[in-house]
């Protein structure tokens, strides 16, 4: 059976309306509530035969945990994600030099949320996650990922190090970011089909899965700033790949 989630917010509905509309199970919007935004999400939830149900603010108020909902939430459907071996034949079958993400352990769901929002700007051709150890996909990495959990390629893993090595396999450079090596990430040639390794919160990459990698390189720093949010990290390395594919 499907696991479903439950979004809100005008944000995170109008999303979903954009990328997955067969995602919805229904739409809750607040009973007193009749101005024109709720008048155009209902217009197209009507469009679309999506089922919408009229509820009070405490009911709202417990299914978003007390969050802030805008008065409109919805019951959504999470597809199964993907695995290794479908990963590995989409990336054999990429037309192009591939760019992947690949998170390991990231346990914040806002963090997640936020790397995907990343992935998404900065145009990776999918994203790796572990399934043991990561945050699970939740409202909360939905509405951090601004929408962007909707339209990226995720494929969810058992094992990152043998993931790893079957992406090798298939002419993958993999680079792991982590603070103890003295190569910059600026120095290494991201335009061949590259996987960069994005580390827990605090902990960084695990031992395996940073002894897997081809290459390690770290973010150079400046200040008294130790380190970057992994979030933030992410942004920074894909980017730096991005730019490097437009020269």
């Amino acid at each position: 059976m499907s696991k479903t989630i439950v979004i809100f917010g005008f944000h995170a509905i109008q999303a979903q309306l954009d990328s997955v509309p067969e995602g919805f199970v229904k739409v809750l919007t607040l009973d007193n509530r009749n101005d024109k935004r709720i008048g155009e999400i209902n217009a197209q939830l009507a469009q679309l035969g999506i089922r919408v149900e009229k509820s009070n603010k405490q009911h709202l108020d417990k299914l978003t945990h007390n969050q802030t909902h805008q008065g409109i939430a919805a019951e959504i459907l999470l597809p199964t994600l993907p695995n290794q071996d479908e990963l590995i034949t989409y990336v054999a079958k990429l037309d192009h030099a591939g760019l992947i993400l690949i998170l390991d352990s990231i346990q914040d769901p806002r963090n997640l949320g936020a790397c995907l929002r990343s992935a998404n700007a900065a145009g990776v051709d999918c994203v790796v996650i572990n399934k043991d150890g990561s945050a699970p996909i939740n409202a909360l990495v939905h509405k951090t990922s601004a929408g962007a959990l909707n339209q990226l390629k995720i494929f969810q893993v058992t094992n990152l190090a043998r993931t790893i090595k079957a992406l090798q396999k298939e002419n993958v450079w993999v680079v792991g970011l982590d603070g103890s090596t003295k190569t910059s990430i600026y120095q290494i040639d991201l335009t061949t089909p590259t996987a960069l390794i994005m580390g827990a919160e605090g902990k960084g990459l695990r031992k395996l899965t940073k002894q897997s990698c081809d290459q390690l390189a770290l973010i150079p720093m400046q200040g008294n700033v130790e380190s970057l949010n992994v979030s933030v990290a992410t942004g920074v390395s894909l980017f730096e790949a991005s730019r490097q594919r437009s020269i």
